[in-house]
C-alpha cells in the first residue's frame, strides 16, 4: 500500500493548532467588522513553521480596469485568479485556486486582490472558524461604474440652463468649500490629521469626500481618533522593536495576541518598559 503524502497530515495538524480568527477590525466607511490579512497570517504562521508547511502563489489570470466611484474618484479595479500550492517537507503538495478582487486610487489594487485571495484560500483550506460568519448572499453592494462607460445624458432641456442654474452651481461650490473648511476645523479641534482621513476614506483631498462620507466622519470622530492613536502607537512600537532586534512573533507568544493591534494599553506599556527583558527572553528561547 503506497504511503500517504505528508501534506495531508500536515494540513490537519495546522488545522488542529490554528484557533478562530475573530472579526476584530472595523471598516469605518461602511460600519462592518472584518478579519484582516495580518490577523490571519499571525494566526497561521506558528502552525505553518511548526509543521513545515509553506505556500507558493501563482497568478493565473489578472484583469485591471479603471472605474469611477459615485463621488467621481478614479479607482483602479483589479481581479486576480491565483493558484496557492501548499507544500510539506517531503515535497508533496495540494493546490487551491481562488479569485481575489481589490480597488485602490493608487498602485495597491493588485496587492489588495492578492491579499484577499490569500486570506480566503487559508480560510477555506484550513477551515479557520470565526464567531460570526456572514453569508455572501446576504448582501448586494452598490455597483460601481466603469470609467469608459457612456455617461447618462441630462434630461433637462437647454432652456433650463439659465443664469439661475449657474447661480445654483456656484452656490454648490461655495457650500462645498464651506463644508470642507468646517470639517478641517472640527478635525483640528479633535487632533485628527488629514492624512488619517485620506487613508480611511480612500481619497486624496477633502474635496473628493461624498456627502455620505462627510456625515460618516462627523458621526465617528471618536472612532477615527482612536484609529489614529492606535495606528501611531503601533508604528512607534514596530520602530522600537526593530531597533531592539525583537521579532513581532516574540511579542505574539509572550502576550498571547495574533497581531500588535490586539495589544491592550496595559500590555503596550509593559512591552515598552521591559524591552531588554523581552530581548533576553528571545535570545534564550528562539
Amino acid at each position: 500500500m503506497p504511503e500517504m503524502p505528508l501534506i495531508y497530515q500536515s494540513i490537519v495538524k495546522v488545522m488542529e493548532e490554528v484557533g478562530c480568527v475573530g472579526k476584530n477590525q472595523r471598516n469605518l466607511q461602511q460600519g462592518f467588522m472584518f478579519r484582516g490579512i495580518d490577523a490571519v497570517m499571525n494566526a497561521i504562521y506558528p502552525a505553518l513553521v511548526k509543521n513545515k508547511v509553506f505556500i507558493v502563489p501563482e497568478v493565473l489570470e489578472q484583469e485591471r480596469e479603471e472605474r469611477k466611484t459615485k463621488s467621481g474618484t478614479n479607482m483602479i479595479y483589479s481581479v486576480c485568479k491565483i493558484r496557492y500550492t501548499f507544500f510539506a517537507a517531503d515535497g508533496s503538495s495540494i493546490s487551491a485556486i481562488v479569485v481575489g478582487e481589490g480597488m485602490d486610487t493608487g498602485d495597491k489594487a493588485t496587492n489588495k486582490a492578492m491579499a484577499t485571495a490569500f486570506k480566503y484560500a487559508c480560510f477555506q483550506v484550513f477551515c479557520i472558524p470565526t464567531e460570526e460568519m456572514k453569508d455572501p448572499d446576504s448582501e448586494t453592494p452598490e455597483p460601481s461604474v466603469k470609467k469608459n462607460s457612456a455617461p447618462e445624458m441630462p434630461k433637462t432641456s437647454i432652456k433650463n440652463t439659465s443664469a439661475t442654474s449657474l447661480d445654483e452651481t456656484k452656490l454648490d461650490r461655495n457650500s462645498s468649500k464651506s463644508r470642507n473648511y468646517e470639517l478641517e476645523q472640527v478635525l483640528k479641534k479633535n487632533a485628527i490629521k488629514l492624512q488619517t482621513i485620506f487613508i480611511l476614506y480612500q481619497v486624496n483631498s477633502l474635496e473628493e469626500l461624498s456627502e455620505e462620507k462627510y456625515q460618516n466622519i462627523v458621526n465617528h470622530l471618536k472612532e477615527i481618533k482612536k484609529y489614529q492613536r492606535d495606528r501611531e502607537k503601533i508604528n512607534e512600537l514596530e520602530k522600537v522593536l526593530k531597533e531592539k532586534g525583537i521579532k513581532p512573533q516574540t511579542i505574539y507568544v509572550l502576550y498571547r495576541v495574533n497581531s500588535l493591534k490586539e495589544l491592550s494599553e496595559e500590555k503596550y506599556r509593559n512591552i515598552m518598559e521591559h524591552m531588554e527583558d523581552i530581548r533576553a527572553h528571545q535570545d534564550q528561547n528562539y
